[in-house]
């Protein structure tokens, strides 16, 4: 299926007429948002590609291997939401769910529809004209299923080889279609492209292309759902070593190094942290210069590769989202204090195992009284046993509320309350330190909870902040300045520097920083990006013109980038290339009604923009 309108061709006789007076005028409106772009908003769009990191793929095997030893395990795992975590779409899932649907967004005058044709599932997006005509419509085939359907599940797409997020998600609760995650407020259309730092957490094996936003290898995933060496770290040499191990030393259980992480053996926080990676959010999380979320190894200090931090809450504003802060919603628990940090996400979870709903109360009321008895609690005995379901501990002091940003879905709240209105304990507003004052690092290595995170790591944190807490722009720019001097040849620092100098006006030095950091660096399309803007400001538009045509080959699905290359032409009065930049823009972006309008201004065909 096709992304939509095809647009008609400009007449030379039009080239220098009145439709091009009224397409520059529209470009001139455009390039506002475009040349005030900088390092505090979009500091993570800028980083370099990172270095190859250590084990690359090497050692994953898969969790079928895993099952030819441990196949009970391995079944009640499959069955479990994280071993369904991602699924192919079969010629059996429309028959399972709402096989059709169509969804009007009122606001955005914009109609969905979900259908399937010949076993396969596709989305599509349309939207009519003023006219009562149909001004667009893309249609795109949904190859994957994201979730197991707790809450509900989204679908993914691929175009070449970029994944991307379908508009419409399927709820469990209402049982109907509707926006996915993000598309509430505004129209993505099938262009929102699926990124590392997310698919890991919701796939088993993924394989994004470093350096990339969105781009996938040949084979976009090596184990679709979440598996055994997600938790257990790659399984070859486990393999290796108990193919090699003696059956007498297998029967006296003789300490053997399996060459696999077992979580139960490794210390709470680190156990933990293997949980954190996909169940802790924070405000914020960085990777380390030169790691991807593959280099993530269980058993290993996620620090080591992921730096998640957080806004330190006050009493104003007292940490209130469930929504992935499981292990840090747990840490503010009585629970957890006062084991003295011995309780862990496994204490209370066997990931190889889930309860059903009606299972639940009496499962985790269970594991409640590993510590506490049923004397514990204030309500007598014969009261709670009235309850439905009877005697359910999480019920009352881990409930589920409703998450925010996610619709028809809840969460469950672990900060285990004695009562609905317990307040926050003192320790959540004493959380940071004297070298780290403005932010909380909730992973440090063990051993380093005092050192604040690496200069490089709290620049991509402060600028990612900054973006909506201007608060955060002074530590960025102090940060910076600091790089600058002591990491002038790091291109993450030559980037950011040459970002500043372009919003400071500085043209000259930023042309200076930005070319540095693309010599010393690999390719990045943000940098690119920038020095053509800082070439425009200087009078070479024409010298712009090839920097933003890397940039764009290096991240083709950036609409800032191309209508950056529609306003870069008409100032350069190359009228039927910036035609031809502006009709591709919309084969990519059909849902941009100004872009639409600004075409067919330029075409005679339409009202002035």
């Amino acid at each position: 299926m096709g992304r939509g309108m095809t647009c008609k061709g400009m007449s030379s006789a039009r080239g220098a007429g009145s439709g091009l007076r009224g397409l520059v005028r529209a470009a001139l409106r455009l390039a506002g948002p475009v040349l005030l772009l900088w390092a505090s908003a979009g500091q993570a769009k800028n980083d370099p590609a990172p270095a190859p990191g250590g084990e690359s793929n090497d050692g994953y095997i898969g969790s079928q291997a895993c099952s030819q030893c441990h196949l009970e395990i391995y079944r009640r795992f499959s069955q479990t939401s994280m071993g369904r975590s991602m699924s192919l779409v079969t010629p059996a899932f429309p028959e399972n769910t709402a096989r059709s649907a169509s969804y009007f967004d009122e606001r955005l005058k914009r109609r969905f529809e979900v259908y399937s044709l010949d076993g396969k599932l596709y989305q599509s997006e349309s939207a009519t004209g003023a006219d009562g005509k149909e001004s667009f419509r893309a249609a795109h085939q949904v190859e994957w299923i994201i979730g197991a359907g707790m809450n509900g599940f989204g679908a993914i797409l691929r175009q070449d080889k970029y994944l991307f997020q379908a508009p419409l998600s399927f709820y469990s609760r209402p049982r109907s279609w509707g926006p996915s995650p993000g598309y509430e407020f505004t129209d993505l259309g099938f262009d929102r492209p699926i990124v590392a730092g997310c698919i890991f957490c919701h796939s088993g094996r993924p394989n994004p292309v470093a350096g990339t936003t969105g781009q996938f290898a040949d084979t976009p995933f090596s184990e679709m759902a979440i598996g055994c060496e997600n938790c257990h770290g790659p399984g070859a040499a486990h393999v290796q070593v108990m193919r090699g191990t003696s059956v007498q030393a297998k029967e006296k259980n003789a300490l053997v190094n399996t060459g696999i992480v077992n979580p139960a053996r490794l210390t709470p926080y680190l156990a933990s942290n293997i949980c954190m990676a996909c169940h802790q959010a924070g405000d914020v999380r960085v990777l380390k210069s030169g790691k991807t979320y593959q280099d993530i190894r269980p058993g290993h200090p996620l620090d080591d590769t992921l730096s998640i931090l957080l806004v330190p809450p006050t009493r104003e504003s007292p940490p209130t989202a469930d929504h992935l802060e499981h292990y840090y919603s747990m840490t503010l628990s009585k629970c957890y204090r006062a084991s003295l940090g011995r309780l862990s996400c496994i204490t209370c979870h066997d990931p190889h195992v889930e309860p059903s709903r009606e299972e639940a109360p009496a499962y985790f009321a269970g594991k409640c009284l590993t510590c506490h008895t049923n004397q514990s609690c204030k309500v007598p005995v014969a009261t709670r046993m009235q309850g439905k379901p009877a005697n359910d501990c999480i019920g009352c002091h881990m409930p589920k509320r409703d998450i925010q940003v996610i619709s028809h879905s809840s969460a469950t709240n672990h900060r285990i309350v004695a009562r609905p209105d317990e307040p926050f304990p003192d320790v959540t507003f004493q959380q940071t330190t004297a070298l780290l004052p403005d932010l909380i690092h909730l992973n440090p290595a063990p051993g380093q909870e005092s050192v604040p995170p690496p200069l490089l790591i709290l620049l991509t944190a402060y600028g990612e902040l900054a973006a909506n807490k201007p608060e955060y722009i002074a530590p960025y720019l102090k940060v910076l300045g600091q790089l600058e001097q002591t990491q002038p040849d790091d291109a993450l620092v030559q980037a950011a520097v040459g970002r500043r100098d372009l919003k400071n006006g500085d043209f000259q030095a930023a042309a200076g920083h930005l070319r540095r950091a693309l010599q010393i660096g690999p390719p990045a399309a943000a940098t690119y990006s920038d020095l053509a803007d800082v070439l425009a400001h200087l009078g070479q538009t024409e010298d712009a013109l090839p920097l933003i045509e890397k940039a764009i080959d290096l991240d083709p699905f950036n609409p800032v980038t191309r209508k950056m290359l529609v306003v870069r032409l008409i100032e350069t009065k190359q009228y039927a290339k910036a035609h031809e930049a502006l009709e591709r823009y919309l084969e990519i972006f059909p849902q941009d009604d100004f872009m639409r309008r600004m075409l067919a201004s330029a075409d005679g065909s339409g009202p002035q923009p």
